[in-house]
């Protein structure tokens, strides 16, 4: 699929470099034509504007000679050549039909019967009170070889321009795939990674499930077991489905944070209060510690699920006897909130880890159920309060979460 996306990039970014290339090509080569005969144009037009100065003439002596690079040729009433001007380079009596003008006063291009180019303008002059049309010629054959030069130059130019906007294409093509390429391949991963979570809760409900059918006629209180796996899997999977959904939504900026001022404090102490008793039973210390009021503005809520997704985890993590400290600080520019834990830590090369999706510390190690969405959940809060969250982890020291929040 992406081998196919890259090739139809390919072709259209070399069309547009090349169609560039073109447009630019024929561009310069206007300019520099009407920058190359702009001198002759001016030449010409000065020369009929000389001739007009001059007046009549008698008719006798040769033609004059109105610029270095001119030629004049006056042509009778017949359509013959009658006179040419003394500086005149080739026979211009055996190019009457290739020479002759259709119009005056006009700038007309003319090529000889040898291959010669001439740029003239004619106009009518009274001579010897008889209307004639004098012709002034000038060559442009080294403009005209000069020209027909920058055409070939930019031939090649654009030639092998072209090559290079292939491989350019094709290259930037990649490049700007890889993105791409790499969310298709998260995403692929995802529902993987999710369907495999999903798969496994429904299978020990149905196992359960289908164990209860088999002895229709057994009590509550026999199987009591099989419906306690039944109730804690269906708690496991409804938490994974909302927190599958959580992400989704966030993917397409579909959840939205509705910001307002509130006691950063009070919310501390609720997620205190709510694992308290949780702790005590656990024989576990749970405790916050708040220097001052701190005003805070953000998504009450999404705070609020941020400090029990990380107290949760500290919780799961930490042994009998340990200790969960919230700690709270307020600097000049942000808001520090900590959250400690003296767990089992988590090694150095995992740290970095644990913020993806569906990703959790080695099962083998920790033996404890999860569906490594919390912590992603977690950075998405704070990365929508414009905050950033750290870990530092010690094995068999414990576990600091900083979240730094700019005021």
């Amino acid at each position: 699929m992406f081998r196919k996306t890259r090739i139809n990039l390919t072709i259209l970014n070399s069309i547009v470099f090349i169609l560039l290339m073109v447009i630019m090509g024929y561009t310069i080569y206007l300019y520099t034509e009407k920058q190359t005969y702009r001198e002759v144009n001016m030449s010409l037009f000065n020369g009929i504007e000389e001739l007009k100065r001059m007046g009549e003439r008698d008719g006798r002596g040769p033609i004059p000679i109105v610029g270095p690079k001119l030629m004049l040729i006056q042509w009778g009433s017949t359509g013959k050549i009658e006179g040419i001007s003394e500086n005149s380079i080739i026979d211009y009596s055996k190019e009457e039909k290739y020479l002759k003008p259709n119009s005056t006063n006009s700038l007309e291009k003319k090529t000889s019967s040898e291959g010669y180019q001439f740029q003239t303008i004619s106009t009518k002059i009274e001579i010897n009170g008889e209307t004639k049309t004098i012709q002034i010629v000038r060559n442009i054959d080294s403009e005209e070889s000069m020209l027909d030069q920058l055409i070939i130059i930019m031939t090649v130019g654009i030639s092998i321009g072209s090559i290079f906007a292939v491989i350019a294409g094709y290259f930037l093509a990649g490049r700007a795939l890889i993105p791409i390429q790499r969310s298709w391949e998260a995403q692929q991963q995802f529902v993987s990674d999710a369907s495999h979570e999903l798969r496994t809760p429904l299978a020990v409900i149905q196992s359960r499930a289908d164990v209860l059918f088999q002895k229709p006629e057994a009590t509550i209180q026999e199987r009591a077991l099989d419906i306690s796996v039944i109730s804690k899997e269906t708690r496991r999977l409804s938490k994974l489905v909302t927190n599958l959904l959580t992400l989704a939504r966030s993917d397409s900026n579909q959840v939205e944070i509705v910001k307002t001022q509130f006691a950063l404090e009070e919310v501390i102490h609720d997620v205190v209060n709510q694992y308290a008793d949780i702790a005590d039973f656990q024989g576990k210390k749970i405790y916050a510690t708040v220097k001052n009021k701190i005003s805070f503005i953000g998504d009450k809520e999404r705070i609020h699920q941020l400090l029990v997704i990380l107290v949760d985890n500290s919780m799961k993590y930490t042994m009998e006897g340990g200790e969960i400290q919230l700690l709270v600080m307020e600097k000049a520019n942000s808001v520090i909130i900590q959250v400690k834990d003296t767990g089992i830590g988590i090694p150095k090369e995992e740290t970095s880890k644990i913020f993806n999706r569906f990703y959790q510390v080695e099962q083998s190690r920790t033996n404890r159920e999860g569906t490594g969405l919390g912590l992603s959940i977690a950075k998405w809060i704070v990365e929508k309060h414009n905050g950033t969250i750290k870990v530092d982890s010690t094995l068999e020291v414990g576990t600091t979460f900083e979240i730094n929040f700019p005021k």
